[in-house]
């Protein structure tokens, strides 16, 4: 028998070093594990069964959140993951323990994506505007953002990372994405347009691509960009475009996915546009996009009242 406490931090070094999972993913594997260990009072990997597993999803499916409102199922399978994978961690290092295949993992409802009429996207990108007869820099890096997010499909981490020497004129950006995953996304024509013009505005040295800056009227760049920047710029021109719904940057790689798929892409040229690790995930956009079933009731449905 081992301690538990070891058996968690070497499994998390593990996490960290050799899957080359963010210091975010280690941190909310070591809250999930933490919890199921605290409720069940397990001290090594022995007292890990099926008892005490059945025990803690019974608390989390009764645990609330700080609004009030139950730990959806999509939660709760967070933990029951994080310990089915530790369980196999442990397997592989030759410790004799609960197989992760006695743990079921709980039924999620089909993810259902949300997204927003084609021309309600193009007066979301069209909104940033410069002051008549000016060059705003913030007003070109914002149109910058949205035309390179809705291109590319990128998270808008892997936005907030990039570096401003990029050969532009190619169209193509090489992403390391989730897990160091290196993929190739591409600029469209109006992308490249709006990051030459921001760029040509651009008067510091900062290898940054979308920067931060000052809310003076002559904005100073302060550093590389913010995710949560970003959200409240795209936030703010959804508001101006006159589109009430409320508007994520990662909308942007929803509009992004089904633009692709309803123009005839395949599913796996998607996966791999999106950097998906696993098809499943890039299927929840079919429901939205079966060119194939439309032109089948088109063609069959009620074919005798023409």
């Amino acid at each position: 028998m081992a301690d538990i406490k070891n058996l968690l931090k070497n499994y998390l070094d593990y996490l960290e070093i050799e899957k080359n999972r963010s210091p975010k993913t280690r941190e909310n594997y070591e809250r999930y594990l933490k919890a199921f260990f605290e409720f069940s009072g397990i001290k090594s990997e022995k007292e890990i069964n099926v008892d005490k597993v059945k025990e803690f999803r019974l608390r989390l499916a009764r645990m609330k959140n700080e609004k009030g409102e139950y730990l959806k199922k999509s939660t709760q399978a967070y933990y029951v993951i994080a310990l089915r994978n530790f369980l196999k961690y442990l397997i592989k290092n030759d410790y004799e323990v609960l197989s992760p295949d006695k743990i079921e993992l709980p039924k999620i409802p089909a993810r259902q994506i949300k997204t927003i009429e084609y021309k309600d996207m193009e007066r979301l990108l069209d909104a940033p505007h410069p002051p008549a007869g000016g060059n705003d820099l913030r007003v070109l890096r914002d149109k910058a953002i949205l035309e390179t997010l809705f291109s590319t499909g990128l998270r808008i981490s892997e936005l907030c990372s990039l570096n401003r020497y990029i050969d532009i004129n190619r169209g193509e950006i090489t992403v390391r994405g989730k897990g160091g995953k290196l993929r190739v996304v591409f600029l469209s024509d109006r992308a490249k347009k709006a990051l030459k013009n921001y760029l040509d505005k651009r008067e510091d040295a900062e290898e940054t691509l979308f920067v931060s800056l000052t809310k003076s009227k002559k904005p100073k760049v302060i550093g590389r960009i913010l995710p949560r920047t970003a959200q409240r710029l795209v936030d703010f021109y959804s508001r101006k475009a006159g589109i009430f719904e409320k508007i994520s940057p990662h909308q942007f790689r929803h509009q992004f996915a089904t633009d692709l798929l309803i123009g005839g892409a395949d599913l796996r040229s998607v996966q791999e546009l999106l950097g998906h690790s696993n098809i499943s995930t890039t299927q929840i956009y079919t429901h939205l996009t079966n060119k194939e079933l439309r032109e089948v009731h088109k063609t069959f449905h009620a074919r005798r009242r023409k």
